[in-house]
């Protein structure tokens, strides 16, 4: 989907009380022929029929919001570094500008290589150098550090957390960054994991040396000027891979963290949160065996999810309502960057918000028109650059994410409504109100307090509405 608008005429009619109370609204819609089309109207007292009603509860206040991002990932500045700078400075502006873009203000990043890293590293791969005397984010400066500088001058408070795929490829019982044998890669059988058995080396003097790992990458980018507010300690724990991966026993993790990360991080005075992610299991049992061990649970801040994870946020959210719950990798599909694949993503969104996330990130925000990871996986983006032409595409996933994120603020609060397909977040100032009409044109009716919004709705029509207040 090209970044370009075809006009298309939208029938509105705004229904208020006998208050005659002017109530202004906001009206976004995007659909496969016409993007992001704003239309802003005034309450007035116009009847219509042949409506479906929503109601909208601004007293029935859910969990609050705190942030909409994407990953920070090696081939994304790099394909990023193919157009000019005045091309890169708008699709940099899109995504983290305040005004015109997504308002992007929590966004991810790898402890050393991940799947979309240029090729496999660490911060340290000098074997059995349990003081990190080796430690270093020098490859980082070159890629990673450039592309977050870059956001941080649209937001200079985006926050900031990491995770890493691996640990240095010695601290792991194969000697190797990945767990799957593959064509890809140079591990051999001998070294293929398995789900639920770590691969990490269960010794005090590696698990010691993992938590400096952790500590010295946080004072690291400090130095840089550059916060990591948070960690979640194992990408994917239970996932065996052809990328750099590690598999992780949940009693284990669960061990390290409350014997060793966060001791070292409370030693090291370090502020930045530990969190328990980032899980892509449903089984509820694997993370009580991480929340009910007392010496980890002190230090653990909150759950993410993605992937298979989302089956088992709302049993998180009802037993551990004190913990803050992310979504932390939006599915990323198979580089198709269609429609189909925003009408995925925008059903995920009401997935986790209905079942009490409090943020919710993307994955890749750029990638090449191919999409492909080094490891071979091609996936989608936000935003696909061709590398001959040129030529910047914004993907229907772009504007789901803008639906949402451009409008609701840091601290705003999920609302009830009446259809379980309606979302909708309260801000200090405004109601925001996001529908999407999947099937025929219809008219539907948003019921707030006195107040009545009645719109007719493009077919596979994703809508936002801001409502002041």
């Amino acid at each position: 989907m090209k970044n370009l608008g075809v006009c298309l005429i939208f029938v509105l009619v705004v229904i208020t009380s006998c208050a005659k109370k002017e109530t202004k609204v906001e009206w976004v819609s995007t659909t496969p022929e016409s993007i992001w089309q704003v239309t802003h109207v005034t309450s007035s007292d116009i009847n219509t029929t042949d409506t479906t009603t929503i109601h909208i509860h601004p007293e029935k206040e859910q969990q609050s919001v705190n942030g909409f991002g994407g990953c920070f990932n090696e081939l994304g500045w790099d394909v990023l570094n193919v157009v000019s700078k005045s091309e890169r400075t708008k699709i940099m502006e899109s995504l983290f500008d305040s005004i015109t873009g997504c308002k992007f203000n929590k966004c991810r990043m790898p402890i050393g290589a991940n799947d979309y890293a240029l090729d496999w590293y660490s911060h340290n791969e000098s074997v059995d150098d349990f003081k990190m005397n080796d430690f270093s984010i020098g490859r980082d400066k070159g890629a990673l550090i450039p592309y977050i500088k870059e956001a941080q001058g649209y937001n200079p408070d985006l926050k900031l957390w990491a995770s890493p795929w691996s640990p240095p490829s010695w601290m792991k019982t194969n000697n190797h960054y990945a767990c799957m044998p593959d064509s890809v890669n140079d591990l051999e059988e001998s070294g293929m994991g398995t789900e639920m058995h770590s691969q990490f080396r269960m010794e005090e003097k590696y698990l010691s040396a993992y938590a400096l790992y952790f500590s010295k990458f946080i004072q690291a980018y400090k130095n840089e000027g550059i916060d990591i507010y948070a960690v979640h300690v194992q990408n994917e724990p239970n996932s065996c891979q052809n990328f750099p991966s590690c598999v992780w026993n949940p009693n284990d993790l669960g061990t390290f963290i409350g014997g060793y990360l966060g001791p070292r991080f409370y030693n090291d005075d370090l502020d930045t949160d530990i969190w328990l992610g980032t899980i892509e299991r449903p089984q509820i049992e694997r993370i009580d065996s991480v929340l009910m061990n007392p010496d980890a649970k002190k230090y653990i801040k909150g759950v993410g999810f993605q992937w298979a994870g989302k089956n088992a946020i709302p049993k998180v959210n009802e037993k551990y309502p004190e913990l803050e719950l992310m979504q932390t990798e939006t599915e990323c599909g198979d580089g198709s960057n269609d429609w189909k694949a925003a009408e995925y993503t925008f059903n995920l969104m009401k997935h986790y918000f209905n079942n009490g996330a409090n943020s919710y990130l993307y994955w890749n925000m750029v990638l090449d028109e191919t999409g492909k990871s080094q490891w071979g996986w091609k996936q989608n983006s936000m935003i696909s650059i061709d590398r001959a032409s040129k030529e910047i595409t914004y993907n229907p996933e772009f504007y789901v994410m803008k639906h949402f994120s451009a409008y609701i603020d840091l601290g705003a609060h999920k609302i009830e409504t009446s259809d379980g397909n309606c979302l909708a977040f309260k801000n200090a100032d405004s109601v925001i109100v996001i529908y999407y009409n999947p099937d025929r044109a219809t008219s539907k009716t948003f019921k707030m307090n006195d107040s009545e919004f009645t719109f007719e709705l493009a077919e596979k029509s994703f809508n936002t509405f801001e409502i002041s207040i």
